[in-house]
């Protein structure tokens, strides 16, 4: 299971690319494929919030698949694992729900 945590661990890399572009872009980052981010007030602040989310979400799933190096393959257990991840992501959504509300024009 260690090649199953190498590829997390790559998908947890690429939450914190995310997150790094948001953090350096100077547009309204958008959080929804193929959506345009709404007009917002105070887009360095905007930007940071999202890329914290995006920061969170990377460390939460690389906690998340800690797990994973210790169970064996096709364990029962990993069904845990798959539902936390779903949680995450509708948390992830969630949240930047509150984000676009806040910096909303």
């Amino acid at each position: 299971m260690t090649i199953a945590f190498i590829i997390w661990s790559i998908v947890a890399a690429v939450f914190l690319g995310i997150g790094i572009s948001c953090r350096r872009s100077t547009k309204p980052a958008g959080f929804f494929t193929f959506v345009v981010p709404p007009e917002i007030e105070d887009i360095v602040h905007y930007n940071n919030a999202v890329s914290v989310l995006w920061f969170t979400a990377a460390a939460v799933f690389e906690i998340m698949g800690l797990p994973v190096l210790f169970l064996e393959q096709n364990s029962p257990f990993c069904i845990f694992v798959i539902f936390g991840v779903m949680f995450l992501l509708i948390a992830m959504m969630i949240a930047y729900l509150k984000i676009e509300a806040k910096y909303r024009k």
